[in-house]
C-alpha cells in the first residue's frame, strides 16, 4: 500500500466512522476502491469517486470527490454507497 493509499484508507475510516457507517469488509474490494481513489487523486488531482465518469464540469465532478454527493442517499437506500467503500453499519 503506497502513502497515497494509506491517507485515503485512513480518512475514509475515520470519516465512516464518524457518519456512523462501515468500509466494504471484503479486503480486496476495499484495496480496488481505495487503489482507485489514489490513481485518480495522483493522476487528476483529486480521489474523485472510481464508478463516475467525470464530465469535465468542475461543478458537477466536483460532486464526485469520495465521499460522493450521493454517497449517503445510496447506503440509506442499497446498504452500500455506488462503488462499495461505505456501508450501513451491521
Amino acid at each position: 500500500m503506497n502513502k497515497e493509499e494509506r491517507q485515503i484508507t485512513e480518512s475514509s475510516k475515520a470519516y465512516a466512522e464518524a457518519k456512523g457507517l462501515e468500509l466494504n469488509r471484503d479486503k480486496k474490494v476495499l484495496g480496488l476502491v481505495v487503489s482507485a481513489l489514489a490513481k485518480n487523486l495522483r493522476e487528476k488531482g483529486k480521489p474523485y469517486c472510481p464508478c463516475r465518469p467525470l464530465e469535465g464540469n468542475e461543478e458537477e465532478d466536483n460532486k464526485k470527490v469520495c465521499p460522493c454527493y450521493w454517497h449517503l442517499e445510496e447506503v440509506k437506500k442499497d446498504g452500500h454507497c455506488k462503488c462499495r467503500l461505505f456501508f450501513a453499519k451491521k
